[in-house]
């Protein structure tokens, strides 16, 4: 199921992406004592009480319509408040409340979203009483917190979580296939759901960002049960949309959350950019199952080199997925289209992959004899068993005598050889070195 999301905001420089690191418990956010480094919208997962929830971390916003960056910057704070179910409006003790700070509030007020006032930079009690006025914006009780001392964050979690939306069941069976586009706007995403379905379920526009929600669809194709999700790309709000291509992140990452199968849908014609590995990173990090599709094959000029060149640019470029198969498809022309669906099915199967522990061992068994793992000051990792632990994706546990001994180059090494051993062709695998307990080393 799809996490909730929280959204942090507030005017710059209150202490926003403090406050994200200590959420997520790590440093993604720039922090530095200046207004405005928060460029965009930053994402990460966090966790209170067995509670797992999304975070977005916003720039600061800041209403002057002359200057273009603070106009971008608010127009993505915009957009991380309609994707939040819960929004932390972020004050600082020490400034007061400012006309700024106002603002914000009028924005927040008409969201109609359920919003936690949070007074930052409260480093001591004798600042307790400096939260008052903040009363005046009319969120309620203001919440009390230190970024920098970690002071109320706990308390601040319990009042976001309290407003959580209940969680619903998922309404699709195991047997049932659920697969996601995700992509830059404007490759295609709307189209290729069209053509395998077959219908114009979908609105397609040459104007990136036509899609405005994940629309699920279910389908049915030779027996199997599926269920397309197709994400929106970005949203589009006048002239600022037309020139620029932020893409709706948390809206990818709901469905990303949501699917088995994520298909990374790439403009054939344009070929590869950054932000295509960003978009293809969050798959990655959320451990699904992946598919390259090249999209607008029927237009590229090629002859019989230029399907292994793209491909290969592909490997170069998602050094971090050279699991997941590439597919060259044309949504408009149906080209090559009959060969995606059975590569989703396999890699389906693949990522629900369950070996048995006996055969596992016989194949970590006969790589740690051919190359058996080096020394590290005088020490040699010793590899006892190996279990897996989980599916989708699939996890194996590897007991050692000493887990710190266990190099990411051997560790890579013994991901190479169950993948040759089992397939898992299109599933990132995770391998876990855990100390064995009853070793007396």
């Amino acid at each position: 199921m799809a996490r909730p999301i929280i959204a942090i905001v507030g005017r710059p420089n209150v202490g926003k992406s403090t406050i994200f690191n200590r959420i997520v418990g790590d440093r993604l956010a720039i922090v530095e004592d200046k207004p405005g480094v928060t460029r965009d919208r930053l994402y990460g997962v966090g966790e209170w009480l067995n509670q797992s929830f999304s975070v977005i971390d916003t720039g600061g916003i800041e209403i002057d319509e002359e200057d273009a960056i603070l106009k971008s910057v608010r127009i993505q704070a915009e957009l991380a408040i309609e994707e939040a179910d819960v929004i932390v409006f972020m004050v600082d003790a020490k400034a007061g409340v400012t006309p700024s700070d106002e603002e914000v509030a009028q924005l927040l007020f008409r969201s109609k979203k359920p919003v936690v006032l949070a007074v930052n930079k409260v480093d001591n009690l004798q600042r307790q009483d400096e939260i008052y006025e903040f009363y005046s914006l009319g969120f309620g009780d203001p919440i009390a917190i230190s970024g920098s001392h970690g002071i109320g964050i706990g308390d601040l979690l319990e009042a976001a979580c309290s407003h959580f939306p209940d969680k619903k069941e998922e309404e699709y069976g195991e047997e049932v296939i659920k697969f996601a586009l995700i992509g830059r706007p404007n490759v295609g995403k709307s189209s290729l759901t069209n053509a395998i379905l077959g219908e114009e379920r979908v609105i397609v526009s040459n104007l990136a960002g036509t899609t405005r929600d994940a629309i699920d669809t279910p389908f049915e194709r030779d027996g199997q049960k599926y269920v397309i999700i197709d994400t929106a790309g970005m949203r589009k709000r006048g002239r600022v949309y037309e020139n620029t291509e932020k893409y709706s992140v948390m809206r990818a990452m709901k469905a990303i959350e949501r699917a088995d199968v994520i298909l990374v849908v790439i403009d054939g014609e344009e070929g590869i950019i950054e932000q295509d590995k960003h978009i293809a990173g969050y798959a990655h990090e959320a451990g699904k199952a992946a598919i390259f599709v090249v999209n607008k094959w029927d237009i590229v000029e090629k002859d019989d080199k230029t399907m292994q060149q793209f491909t290969q640019k592909i490997r170069d470029h998602f050094l971090f997925m050279t699991y997941a198969p590439v597919v060259f498809v044309s949504a408009k022309t149906t080209q090559r289209l009959h060969k995606l669906l059975p590569v989703v099915v396999q890699v389906a199967e693949n990522h629900a992959l369950r070996v048995q522990t006996h055969v596992l061992n016989d194949v970590v068994s006969d790589a740690v004899a051919y190359n058996p793992p080096p020394t590290d000051k005088g020490k040699r990792l010793r590899i006892n068993y190996a279990t897996q632990v989980a599916v989708k994706p699939p996890v194996f546990v590897i007991f050692v005598n000493e887990p710190e001994l266990m190099h990411f180059s051997y560790e890579r090494y013994l991901d190479n050889r169950i993948r040759a051993a089992f397939g898992f062709e299109g599933t990132p695998i995770r391998i876990l070195s855990r100390r064995k307990s009853s070793d007396s080393e």
